[in-house]
């Protein structure tokens, strides 16, 4: 069974090497939703083809699932994605919010790695935290649009990435034995994940 892990491992991080960075944040190809049906698709789109935000809501669901919060905890991080994206669409600013995503997805791996069993409130102020930068970037695909496309983006990045979270804690708890293992590789992946993609934000500091 770690050996499955550890091949999944690599896959995940085959396709972190090879994803087109620029798909992760134009579910809609650049074009603003401007109805129910363009909003919703581009909502669920959105967590899955942005790189960060997917592996990151990976990590949250084994985070939830080691805690023994699987239902519960990742509702923090979406609801703190919702309020983060809304703050986007209204005109309110958070800085280096690329940097704060990647530095997200390496805290939860690195915590996932040296000490797996925090606390759930832990858990869930960091996942508060880490979501308003994530919606604040899911706020861009949908600044300028109308009321509706709106709330259809909003419900369906919502529910995709709760879904995504508790079908990834779930299933990891069906194909381990050992949480501290699962912890680690998946932690180990977080982290790796996080220098794959550090290239766009880093360069953006030093330019």
């Amino acid at each position: 069974m770690t050996q499955l892990c550890y091949r999944c491992a690599l896959v995940l991080a085959g396709l972190l090497l090879t994803a087109p960075s620029a798909l992760a944040h134009h579910p809609m190809g650049g074009k603003t939703p401007s109805t129910v049906f363009e909003g919703l698709l581009s909502g669920l789109g959105h967590p899955i083809i942005g790189v960060d935000h997917f592996i990151f809501t990976l990590g949250v669901g084994l985070a939830a699932m080691i805690a023994g919060r699987l239902k519960s905890l990742p509702l923090f991080f979406v609801g703190f994605t919702i309020v983060g994206a809304l703050l986007h669409v209204n005109g309110f600013g958070l800085p280096f919010a690329e940097l704060f995503i990647l530095a997200s997805v390496f805290a939860v791996g690195a915590f996932l790695v040296v000490r797996p069993n925090i606390p759930a409130s832990v858990w869930a102020s960091t996942f508060a935290a880490a979501g308003l930068f994530h919606g604040y970037a899911y706020g861009e695909a949908i600044f300028g649009s109308e009321a509706t496309p709106l709330l259809a983006y909003l419900l369906g990045f919502g529910c995709i990435q709760y879904a995504i979270a508790v079908c990834a804690g779930a299933l990891t708890k069906l194909l381990t034995t050992s949480h501290e293992t699962a912890a680690r590789i998946g932690g180990g992946g977080l982290i790796g994940a996080a220098v794959a993609l550090s290239g766009g934000p880093l360069a953006f500091l030093v330019n």
